[in-house]
């Protein structure tokens, strides 16, 4: 793990340097404009859309936001979607995408979650805990690649009796 990069909640003068690393990170700029709007609206938790900071410049950053899943249109628990996960390319692969993710997830964990989703690359996630969801009884709402779509327990047997579908924020529809 780098020691020489500080991870700490996001602040109003780290937006442009976010949008930026994001943009960067995935070769275009939905991930970064879904943040954007995400900032921007009631789901948008504070605390957990961390930063990446090295040598005073942001060069990762991580989003987790509160999404539901419904079983028979209902609400049966609520959980977190991890998305997106960004380092800027000239820093990849020295640890600071796991620095961010292990810190939001134990974040999220000090929060009381219990649940966070990710649709991301089945072959990194599940360093961190990630499992497919699918055998959970969890369902996607848009196409994904096998494995890609995986859960963490945030605490032991969180999702043992949880089955149904995920259901993002209205933010996540327009991307």
């Amino acid at each position: 793990m780098p020691r020489d990069v500080l991870i700490r909640p996001e602040g109003p003068a780290d937006h442009a340097a976010i949008h930026d690393c994001i943009a960067m990170a995935f070769d275009r700029d939905d991930e970064a404009r879904l943040v954007a709007a995400l900032r921007a609206s009631r789901w948008f938790i504070p605390e957990l859309s961390l930063v990446a900071v090295r040598e005073g410049r942001v060069v990762g950053h991580v989003l987790f936001s509160p999404i539901e899943i419904v079983h028979n249109d209902r609400p049966v628990a609520d959980a977190l979607a991890l998305a997106p996960l960004a380092v800027r390319p000239e820093v990849q692969d020295q640890g600071i995408g796991s620095q961010l993710a292990r810190a939001g997830l134990d974040t999220c964990r000090e929060r009381g979650n219990r649940l966070v989703i990710v649709v991301g690359h089945p072959t990194y996630y599940p360093r961190f805990g990630f499992k497919p969801a699918g055998p959970f009884g969890l369902e996607c709402p848009f196409e994904v690649s096998d494995g890609a779509f995986m859960v963490c327990e945030l605490v032991a047997g969180a999702v043992a009796n949880v089955r149904g579908l995920v259901r993002y924020p209205p933010p996540f529809s327009a991307f």
